[in-house]
């Protein structure tokens, strides 16, 4: 299997050069997608219709917090 690393390999990820019991993944490839398009997205409409310089700023960091805003307005939708 190509995702084992044997004992007495070495390993510059996880071990610094010593021998390697663990193979580390690292995760959220698929959810670091999903809400970099979404930031460029709410960035572009937030930037879109700010009128004034701050507004801009304001829309940046809206566009940072977006998926927080999207989870609170769906459980108000959900009255939970």
């Amino acid at each position: 299997m190509e995702n084992e690393v044997k004992e007495n390999s070495q390993c510059e990820h996880c071990c610094h050069g010593k021998g390697c019991k663990k193979w580390y993944h690292r995760g959220g490839g698929t959810a670091g997608g999903a809400y970099g398009l979404g930031f460029i997205g709410a960035l572009v409409y937030y930037i879109q219709h700010a009128v004034t310089f701050g507004m801009g700023v304001l829309g940046f960091l809206k566009a940072l917090v977006w998926p927080a805003m999207l989870v609170y307005k769906l459980l108000e939708f959900l009255k939970m």
